[in-house]
């Protein structure tokens, strides 16, 4: 049975806010890497069943980068985005309300390469990046 690792995040913005940050490439470069010497420096993304998404992430002196890469299954406005990563793990991200903020909640199966919590610590830092970009937009 495949390991489930769950990350989340509370922002204070629109639903329609957190959404155009979380799908728009223009966006999704500021905020999808992990710490500040990485960066984002390309992104693609069809938001559609079918469609495929690819997210560069590389340290800023080159040192190492990679492509995020995968294609949607699901895609329910505002409220849910289901993948498949090229080795079939999946991944499901949830837009839901929590008082006044939304809640954004991401689970995917574990790869085998890197231990559990460095994949949750990971995942958590690029939701954080996330959070700080989002609501410091105007």
């Amino acid at each position: 049975m495949e390991t489930i690792i769950t990350v989340e995040t509370l922002v204070a913005v629109s639903i329609e806010k957190a959404w155009t940050y979380w799908t728009e490439p223009e966006h999704i470069q500021h905020w999808n890497f992990a710490s500040d010497d990485w960066c984002a420096p390309h992104a693609t993304n069809n938001l559609i069943p079918g469609g495929k998404f690819s997210f560069r992430m590389e340290a800023k002196d080159g040192s190492f980068g990679f492509d995020l890469e995968g294609v949607y299954d699901l895609v329910d406005l505002y409220k849910k985005i289901e993948y498949t990563l090229p080795d079939g793990r999946k991944v499901k991200i949830e837009f839901t309300f929590q008082q006044d903020k939304i809640k954004i909640t991401e689970s995917f199966e574990a790869e085998t390469e890197n231990s559990d919590e460095l994949q949750r610590g990971g995942w958590q830092a690029i939701l954080n990046n996330f959070k700080k970009l989002v609501e410091s937009s105007t």
